[in-house]
C-alpha cells in the first residue's frame, strides 16, 4: 500500500525537530527545576552547582564538534535516533543519583548525547529548506528550545508535587526521549527518499539544494576568516545563554526565596519569550528577504537588534520580582533571536556536505565557553556574595560578538572557494 503523501512536507520535518529540540530541553532543565527539592536529599553548594552544570557542558562541548560529524558520516536518520536514545537514557539516570557525584557522572552522559541535537537538526535543514527559507525553519526548530524550557518548570514542579519525589521527573521526562526517537526511525528520510513527499515538492528541493558530498576535511574551516568569527561570537554568546537557562531557577530560589511551585509559577514567562524570539528572528530575516533586502543585510539587521537589547540584563538584580521577570524575558528573548540567525549564518556560507560540521565545531567552542564562564559564575558568587558582577557580563557579551561578527564576515555569502578546494583534495585523494 503506498503511503499518503503530505504536502509542504518540508514544514512537517521542521516540526518534528522543534518536539526534539523541546525535550532535548525540558532534558537539560529538569536537574535547575528540581535542585532546590533535590538538595534535601543531596544537598548541592553554589560552587558545586556550577560545576555540575560545566560538566554537561564539557561533554556537550566534546560531542557539539563529534555529534555533527557523526551527522554527516551515519546522516541524520541514524545519527538523531543514536542522540536522543542516549540522553533520554541519560536523564532517566538522574533519577537514580545518590551524591553530587553520580550527578555529575549522569550530567556528563546527558550532555554527551545533547551535543548532537543541534548540529543534527542544522543538516536536516540544509537537507530539506532552499536558502531563502532556512532562517524560518531554523526558528522553527530553535522554538522547541524554548518549549522545553517553558513546559519544564511547571511541569517538572507539578510532577515533583505529584509523585511527592523528585526523581520520578526524571523517569518520566527519560522514557519521553525514548518514544520520539521510535517516531523519528520511522518517519524521516532524506527528500529523495521519502515515501510521503509530493512530486512538485520534490523537484522544488532537488533544484534549490545542491547534491551532498562527501564531509570536507575539518582543516578546511580554519582557513577563512568568517569561521573564526562565529567561533568567538558563539564563545562568548553561549556562555551568557547557559548562564540565565541554568540559574535563573536557582537565582528565583536562592536569592527571590520563591518554593518549588512559586518558581514552577514564574520560571516559565522568560522562557516563553526565548520561544517568540526564535520565531521573530527567523521570520524578520525571510521578511527582509522577501522585500529586496541582500542577504547579508537580512542577516545582520535582525543580529543587531538583538545586541541592542541584550544589556536589559544589567536591570535584573536591582529590580523587583516582576520586573526582574520582565528583563530576564527581554534577555532570553533577545539571544534566541540572536541564535537562530547564527545557526542560519553557517547555511549560508557552507554547502549541506558540510554543515553538521561546522555547525557541530561552532556549538563546541560556544559550550566551552559556557563550561568556562559557568565555572567563574561559582567563584564571583563567591567573591562578591550577589548576581550584579555577573549580570553585567553577561549583558554586555553579545554586543562584543556583534562588533566581531560585522569585523569577520564583511559580506554573508557561499565560500565557493571552500567548495572548489575540498572537492579538488577530495579528488586528488580519490585519485591517488
Amino acid at each position: 500500500m503506498t503511503a499518503a503523501r503530505i504536502p509542504n512536507l518540508r514544514w512537517w520535518i521542521a516540526g518534528l525537530l522543534a518536539v526534539a529540540t523541546a525535550l532535548n530541553y525540558l532534558d537539560r532543565q529538569s536537574f535547575p527545576i528540581a535542585v532546590k527539592v533535590l538538595q534535601r536529599d543531596i544537598p548541592v553548594s553554589d560552587r558545586q552547582y556550577s560545576t555540575l552544570q560545566s560538566a554537561f557542558l564539557l561533554a556537550y562541548s566534546l560531542m557539539y564538534a563529534g555529534g555533527g560529524r557523526i551527522m554527516d558520516r551515519l546522516g541524520t536518520r541514524a545519527g538523531y535516533a543514536v542522540v536522543i536514545l542516549w540522553w533520554s537514557i541519560a536523564n532517566f539516570l538522574h533519577g537514580l543519583a545518590t551524591s553530587v557525584g553520580s550527578l555529575a557522572i549522569f550530567r556528563f552522559l546527558l550532555g554527551l548525547g545533547e551535543g548532537g541535537s543541534f548540529p543534527g537538526s542544522a543538516k536536516v535543514v540544509s537537507e530539506w529548506f532552499p536558502a531563502a527559507e532556512r532562517s524560518t525553519a531554523f526558528g522553527i526548530f530553535n522554538t522547541g528550545s524554548s518549549v522545553g524550557a517553558v513546559i519544564a518548570p511547571p511541569l517538572i514542579a507539578g510532577m515533583i508535587v505529584a509523585f511527592g519525589n523528585w526523581r520520578w521527573a526524571f523517569f518520566a521526562t527519560g522514557t519521553f526521549g525514548i518514544l520520539w526517537a521510535g517516531l523519528w526511525w520511522k518517519f524521516y528520510a532524506l527528500p529523495s527518499r521519502h515515501a510521503r513527499i509530493t512530486e512538485p515538492e520534490r523537484r522544488l528541493l532537488e533544484s534549490s539544494i545542491p547534491v551532498a558530498l562527501p564531509p570536507a576535511p575539518y582543516r578546511q574551516f580554519f582557513r577563512y576568516v568568517p569561521v573564526w568569527g562565529l567561533m568567538t561570537a558563539k564563545f562568548l554568546t553561549d556562555s551568557a545563554w547557559f548562564f540565565f537557562i541554568f540559574w535563573l531557577p536557582r537565582y528565583l530560589g536562592e536569592v527571590r526565596g520563591l518554593n518549588i511551585q512559586e518558581i514552577g509559577y514564574y520560571a516559565w514567562i522568560p522562557y516563553t519569550f526565548a520561544g517568540v524570539g526564535s520565531l521573530s528572528g527567523g521570520a524578520l530575516s525571510s521578511a527582509l528577504l522577501r522585500r529586496g533586502f541582500s542577504l547579508n543585510s537580512a542577516r545582520k539587521i535582525p543580529l543587531s537588534l538583538s545586541a541592542a537589547l541584550m544589556p536589559f540584563s544589567l536591570l535584573i538584580v536591582s529590580s523587583r520580582l516582576s520586573l526582574a521577570i520582565v528583563f530576564f524575558s527581554i534577555a532570553l528573548f533577545a539571544h534566541q533571536f540572536w541564535s537562530t540567525i547564527v545557526q542560519t549564518l553557517v547555511t549560508d556560507l557552507f554547502a549541506p556536505r558540510s554543515v553538521g560540521s561546522v555547525a557541530g565545531l561552532l556549538g563546541a567552542v560556544g559550550s566551552f565557553g559556557a563550561m568556562l564562564f559557568n565555572l567563574m559564575v561559582g567563584m564571583l558568587l563567591a567573591q562578591f556574595h550577589g548576581y550584579g558582577v555577573v549580570f553585567a557580563i553577561a549583558g554586555l557579551l553579545h554586543p562584543v560578538s556583534l562588533l566581531i561578527v560585522l569585523m569577520t564576515t564583511r559580506r554573508i555569502e557561499r565560500l565557493d572557494n571552500f567548495e572548489t578546494e575540498s572537492i579538488r583534495e577530495l579528488s586528488c585523494q580519490t585519485n591517488s
